[in-house]
């Protein structure tokens, strides 16, 4: 028994006491020699004549003990390590702009271009402006030419197959151009960012051996490192996911085509844990950023002429900002009725509500609208403040995803049928002539006919002018995934998807020809993608509406005719409709604020 224990000591290599690091060597002598500037380690050395037998072994614990007792305490480490960080601090600037690994001639005799090519959805748009911030303070340049490109980096998707399968055939035309590339010129560099790189990174790097760099959606800012291991010929990757990461020091350099309007985040992540959904585990856990941060940005937004500002967030109402300690104290925010959560009410924080205030109060001819939103964060006071400003835009995205409440406990989207519906007409007695959008999924699991029949007539008593929907494609690390069987078959869930298509094209026909005869505020966008004579924009309900590019009023009572500009709001008279457009005549050009004394406009 005892050569046994013996043996057991000696099989143990290192291990931690009283917080010093012991490494055992033979013969057994303890010495304690410092390990760096801020700990201490323990090792053994060599010291022939030790004792041996039981003296050997209770005088080297008997001279351990003596020399830990003699040995640094825990006001030492503290010392110490302020000492050391007093020593080591950089210079602000230079903690800023040092970056040892991009060498002298990394970017400073030739910068690289990057090109970026962006997938999915508008939180994607938002973090493509978020990297190309990063990039650009550190010395990259923008190319719109694939063909100028040193590094070519695709903002990815994962939300459903088919958007990963465009990536991956995206990726196969990359990297043949990449094997295709002069010698005389600089190695071209790929990159995935995004979600599809933080689900599958592993296959990413081993699937496409020419994906150089791979960045997670809390990894942007290590993106100057990763690029700078990638011109050594490795590839490197960061997915790390982050419980505090919001950029919310890092101003966007928006890229959107149009000047009119801009994306600003002011959430990441979600705590949901819907059963279909992967986003918990591409985006991580919530957290909110800094109301000082989104309205510094707003502001910036509103100086630089843009007339319209998306909030955007995966669970975009459950924002909880506790930055400041005097949110802290704030009186948690009540779920929509008859609506529950998977996770404990969080206590505390500025609320979604307070910072829409805040928001829309920047700019009154600057709109506001804020996507995506889950139906259980809607309290009342948002649906007051959207009646009470003009500038905050009377349209809700609703996301259902099921009439079915069988399916909708499937999902674990802690609400009934009853319960949606009640909320909706709530939202229409506060809000009347507010639009809905919404997403629905086609082919859950375990969905029968009469759950899908329960979806359509939900279409048909709701009438939404805009919907998303897709069949059911099941992700990996989804509790769907590890719990549920994906047994809808794919045909089956082709046709349930034509049926639900043709009932919100038939429900939003006629949900949009009610603006039919009415005058609306719409705020220019561009030329119209169909005809070069017409302008396009969007209507306070984010509706498409298509008119005459002609001379209006131009609504300062002088009688002047002007041709309107995107950025310009203009009174238009709807002429006709569809299920996806309006159509209508100019008649002047105006502002929010005075529009609103015009009879007739929304």
């Amino acid at each position: 028994m005892r050569r046994a224990q013996e043996a057991k000591m000696q099989s143990i290599r290192s291990c931690i006491v009283g917080g010093l690091r012991v490494c055992r060597r033979q013969p057994p002598r303890w010495t304690l020699q410092p390990a760096g500037p801020c700990s201490w380690a323990s090792t053994r050395g060599l010291d022939p004549e030790v004792p041996s037998g039981e003296a050997k072994c209770k005088g080297g614990l008997e001279d351990f003990h003596a020399k830990l007792a003699a040995g640094p305490s825990l006001q030492h480490f503290l010392q110490d390590a302020g000492a050391v960080q007093e020593t080591h601090r950089l210079p602000a600037e230079a903690a800023e702009d040092s970056a040892p690994y991009l060498g002298s001639s990394t970017l400073a005799d030739a910068p690289r271009k990057v090109y970026l090519e962006t997938y999915g959805c508008q939180m994607n748009v938002n973090d493509t402006e978020i990297a190309w911030s990063i990039l650009q303070k550190n010395g990259y340049l923008r190319t719109s030419s694939l063909e100028e490109a040193d590094v070519v980096l695709l903002v990815t998707c994962s939300i459903r197959e088919k958007a990963e399968q465009t990536i991956w055939n995206r990726l196969r035309y990359l990297t043949a151009l990449k094997s295709k590339r002069p010698r005389l010129q600089a190695p071209l560099r790929i990159g995935i960012l995004g979600c599809m790189a933080e689900r599958l990174k592993e296959k990413i790097l081993e699937r496409e051996k020419l994906v150089d760099v791979v960045a997670g959606p809390d990894s942007y800012r290590d993106l100057p490192r990763l690029l700078a291991v990638a011109e050594t010929g490795q590839q490197a990757a960061n997915v790390l996911l982050s419980l505090d990461e919001t950029y919310a020091d890092i101003l966007p350099v928006h890229t959107s085509t149009s000047p009119t309007s801009a994306f600003v985040s002011i959430m990441r992540g979600c705590d949901n844990m819907c059963t279909y959904c992967i986003v918990p585990f591409t985006r991580g856990r919530e957290r909110s950023r800094p109301v000082a941060s989104i309205l510094q940005e707003v502001q910036a937004l509103s100086d630089q002429g843009v007339k319209e500002v998306t909030l955007l967030g995966q669970n975009v109402n459950s924002y909880r900002d506790t930055s400041e300690a005097q949110f802290l104290s704030a009186t948690p925010t009540q779920l929509s009725r008859g609506f529950s959560s998977a996770y404990k009410p969080k206590q505390g924080g500025l609320r979604f509500a307070d910072l829409l205030d805040r928001v829309s109060a920047i700019d009154p001819e600057m709109r506001i609208r804020f996507t995506s939103p889950h139906p259980k964060d809607f309290p009342d006071e948002v649906f007051q403040l959207m009646k009470e400003r003009h500038n905050i835009c009377k349209h809700l995205h609703l996301p259902v995803q099921s009439g079915s409440t069988r399916i909708l406990e499937a999902m674990r989207r802690g609400y009934t049928r009853e319960a949606y519906l009640a909320l909706v007409h709530l939202i229409r007695d506060s809000l009347p002539d507010v639009t809905l959008s919404s997403d629905v999924i086609a082919g859950f699991c375990g969905e029968t006919e009469d759950d899908h029949r329960q979806t359509l007539s939900l279409l048909r008593e709701v009438g939404y002018n805009t919907a998303f929907i897709f069949a059911y494609s099941m992700r990996e690390k989804t509790r769907a995934f590890h719990r549920l069987q994906d047994d809808v078959p794919p045909e089956v869930k082709q046709r349930r998807l034509k049926e639900l298509m043709t009932v919100f094209r038939e429900e939003a026909s006629w949900a949009n020809a009610a603006a039919v005869g009415r005058v609306q505020v719409v705020l220019v966008e561009s030329t119209s993608k169909r005809s070069a004579l017409d302008l396009c924009g969007r209507n306070d309900g984010n509706i498409k509406v298509i008119f005459p590019d002609v001379e209006v009023d131009d609504g300062t009572g002088m009688g002047s005719q002007v041709r309107v500009q995107p950025g310009d709001y203009v009174l238009v008279k709807i002429s006709s409709s569809s299920s996806q457009t309006l159509r209508g005549t100019p008649l002047r050009r105006t502002t929010l604020k005075g529009s609103t004394a015009f009879g007739g406009a929304d």
